[in-house]
């Protein structure tokens, strides 16, 4: 099997949305390839429900991404609190370091559609969608 890969939010949503870019999701998802951390889980439910789809229209696709999640644990929360001194310059908010923490501590790359991703200085492999 293809290595796995963590998903920020805003790629899912950019898949849903169909945006440019969400032809790599449509890859990442056919292959069970996706893990995504439970604060950006929340954070796509969220946006989504925003965006005025019923609750059970958002549990149905959110069933059908066919999504590996992973609960904040303690171990996570610790590493993504780390995170608030090296990336609060570029405005990253708590669901997009719990996501870097994900991918630190599985050691995978990261999936995202947020450009300001780019400017980190950081050693995480962070694949763009557009």
């Amino acid at each position: 099997m293809t290595k796995m890969v963590v998903l920020d939010a805003s790629a899912v949503l950019a898949y849903l949305q169909d945006e440019n870019g969400s032809e790599k999701m449509d890859v990442i998802l056919a292959e069970g390839r996706g893990m995504m951390s439970t604060v950006n889980y929340a954070e796509v439910v969220g946006k989504l429900l925003e965006a005025g789809l019923p609750e059970s229209s958002v549990k149905s696709v959110m069933a059908n991404l066919d999504l590996n999640v992973e609960s904040l644990d303690d171990k996570q929360a610790w590493k993504t609190g780390l995170l608030r001194m090296t990336t609060k310059e570029f405005g990253l908010s708590l669901g997009d370091r719990a996501c870097l923490a994900l991918a630190d501590i599985k050691n995978l790359p990261v999936v995202t559609a947020d450009k300001q991703w780019d400017k980190l200085k950081t050693n995480f492999k962070i694949i763009q969608l557009r």
